[in-house]
């Protein structure tokens, strides 16, 4: 019995909405845990009050596609653990249930569809030559801000054909939008100040809309969403929220994932060796 009531005071006392558990590297255990002993688990006290976490991979799958159950709607709490500020909620296709999730979604995933994908294929491989073949050897330099989030603000500014001399305004939108604003090294502070700065990124993007929407429709993400039935009236919340959503999408993940794949590599130089050498 009290082994019992041991394991289940271990599990309750689980929160993986921990950030410590993150930035320790200490997450794995726990999580192998709850899809052990509790896949789905609720924690009944946390920095965001209480909410469920499901682990087990077939649950996970089960939840995301029954949105009639499992709403992904802004309106009943969207997304993430912490709530949208009230009357601030930034709505956009990944806060949304079908229909609508399904009609913006189905605007913009062409531009990444593989086809065209390949037809970028030379442009990539030649920026990225370009950034490797400019980086200063025998010195210390840093990966993300040589490497990383330049390649990936050309590439945004690419698929927006947004104004290339502004774009690294692209990754201040997106570190602003993510922003933990109780970190004392986020790039703002409240929310208010994260709004404001969301807000003259919309009004940047209106005039760039504007007139995208008087030209014929062009194969870049301001025209397909300027001219598609789903997307062309959004309201100027939505209007911002999407924008983000698209720059957030764009930016962050593949930001992280070649800085955090050299990581990988460096850390293991076996994976390395077979990167460098022919098969």
């Amino acid at each position: 019995m009290a082994q019992t009531e041991a394991l289940q005071h271990a599990l309750t006392s689980i929160d993986v909405s921990d950030p410590s558990l993150y930035q320790q590297d200490s997450w794995r255990p726990l999580f192998s845990q709850l899809r052990r002993d509790d896949p789905v688990h609720y924690c009944a006290a946390s920095r965001f009050g209480p909410y469920w976490s499901v682990t087990r991979y077939d649950d996970i799958f089960a939840v995301e596609l029954d949105y009639e159950n499992y709403s992904s709607s802004s309106e009943l709490g969207g997304i993430q653990v912490t709530d949208q500020p009230q009357g601030r909620e930034l709505a956009n296709f990944i806060r949304m249930d079908p229909p609508g999730h399904t009609a913006q979604r189905r605007t913009v995933a062409p531009i990444v569809a593989p086809s065209n994908l390949a037809n970028f294929e030379p442009l990539i491989r030649k920026r990225t030559a370009d950034v490797l073949d400019a980086l200063p050897r025998g010195e210390t330099f840093d990966w993300v801000t040589r490497v990383s989030v330049e390649l990936t603000n050309m590439m945004l500014a690419t698929l927006f054909d947004f104004p290339w001399a502004d774009r690294e305004r692209l990754t201040w939108w997106s570190d602003v939008a993510i922003a933990n604003v109780d970190s004392p090294d986020a790039v703002v502070h409240s929310e208010d100040a994260r709004f404001a700065e969301l807000a003259k990124m919309g009004e940047y993007f209106r005039k760039l809309w504007d007139a995208r929407a008087d030209a014929p429709p062009a194969f870049d993400l301001i025209s397909m969403l300027a001219h598609a039935d789903a997307t062309r009236n959004m309201p100027p919340r939505e209007f911002i929220g999407t924008l983000a959503l698209l720059i957030v999408g764009g930016n962050d993940t593949t930001r992280n994932s070649m800085s955090g794949g050299l990581m990988a590599l460096v850390e293991n130089p076996e994976q390395f060796e077979l990167v460098r050498s022919p098969a």
